[in-house]
C-alpha cells in the first residue's frame, strides 16, 4: 500500500491501534478522518494532531453509519481508504450462560459492523484509481481464547469476510486488505504486560503496510497464523492452558 497521499476514514481511531495507525499515517501526510462514539477521545486524538479530522459513529447503528458514509462522500470526495478498526472485547465464559448484551453487541460491532461500513462506501471506492479496504482481525481469529469465546469466533468471521470480499473486488480498483495483530498493549486488554508495546507493534506494523501484501502481520504473529490446520487445537489448548494457570 502507498502510505502517503491518501484520504483515509479510520473506525475506532480515537484510541488503542486505531488512534496509534492514525497518528503515523497522519504523519506521513495523509488526510486521516477517525470515528468512534466517544466524542471526549475523538476531540483529544484531534487537538493532538492538527489537521486531522473525527466524526462521531455509533458504528453499532446501520442508520449512523449510512448517515456518516454520505457526509463521509460529500466533505472528502478523495476519500480512498476505509480502514475497518472498530472493535470491543469482554471477557465472557462460553460454558455458561450467555449474556445477551455481550453477544449482540460484540457481534455487531466487531463483525456486522465492518460488513454494514464497507457496503456504504463500497462504491464511492470503486470510484477512485487506487483505493484500499483495511480489515482489523486479530490472532485470536486463528488461535481463539475461551475467556474471549464471541470476540474471537468474530474476528475469524471477519477474516473470512476479508477473503471473499478481495476475491469479489480482485478485478477492481479496490485492495482488500487484512492486518491481524497479536495481543498488545492497549486499554482494551487492560494493558497486559505480557503483550506487545503499542509503539512496537504500530512501528513494525507500518513497515509491513508499506509493502505489496494483502496480509499484514507484525512477527509475532505469524505463528498463529499459521496454526489452522488437522491439528490446530494443540496450540489452542496450550494458550488457553496457559492463561488460565494450567
Amino acid at each position: 500500500m502507498k502510505l502517503s497521499g491518501n484520504t483515509i476514514f479510520i473506525t475506532g481511531g480515537g484510541s488503542g491501534i486505531g488512534r496509534g495507525l492514525a497518528e503515523a499515517l497522519h504523519k506521513l501526510g495523509n488526510k486521516v478522518i477517525i470515528s468512534g462514539r466517544s466524542k471526549e477521545r475523538l476531540e483529544d486524538t484531534i487537538r493532538a494532531n492538527p489537521g486531522m479530522a473525527a466524526v462521531v459513529l455509533n458504528i453499532q447503528d446501520p442508520a449512523s453509519i449510512n448517515a456518516v458514509a454520505q457526509q463521509l462522500i460529500k466533505q472528502y470526495p478523495d476519500l480512498n481508504v476505509l480502514f475497518n478498526n472498530a472493535g470491543i472485547y469482554t471477557p465472557e465464559d462460553p460454558s455458561g450462560l450467555v449474556d445477551e448484551d455481550i453477544l449482540v453487541q460484540t457481534v455487531t460491532t466487531n463483525l456486522l459492523g465492518p460488513i454494514r461500513m464497507t457496503a456504504a462506501l463500497q462504491g464511492h471506492l470503486k470510484s477512485k484509481e487506487d483505493a484500499y479496504i483495511i480489515n482489523t482481525t486479530s490472532i485470536l481469529g486463528f488461535v481463539p481464547v475461551a475467556q474471549g469465546a464471541v470476540y474471537s469466533a468474530t474476528k475469524a468471521g471477519l477474516h473470512s469476510y476479508t477473503l471473499t470480499q478481495r476475491y469479489m473486488l480482485k478485478d477492481t480498483s479496490v485492495k482488500v486488505l487484512e492486518i491481524a495483530p497479536p495481543l498488545v498493549q492497549t486499554q482494551m486488554i487492560n494493558y497486559d504486560p505480557n503483550a506487545m508495546p503499542l509503539a512496537a507493534f504500530i512501528e513494525e506494523t507500518m513497515n509491513v503496510l508499506g509493502t505489496d501484501t494483502d496480509e499484514v502481520l507484525v512477527e509475532s504473529a505469524k505463528m498463529y497464523r499459521n496454526n489452522p490446520g488437522p491439528n490446530e487445537s494443540v496450540l489452542v489448548n496450550h494458550v488457553n492452558d496457559m492463561m488460565s494457570g494450567q
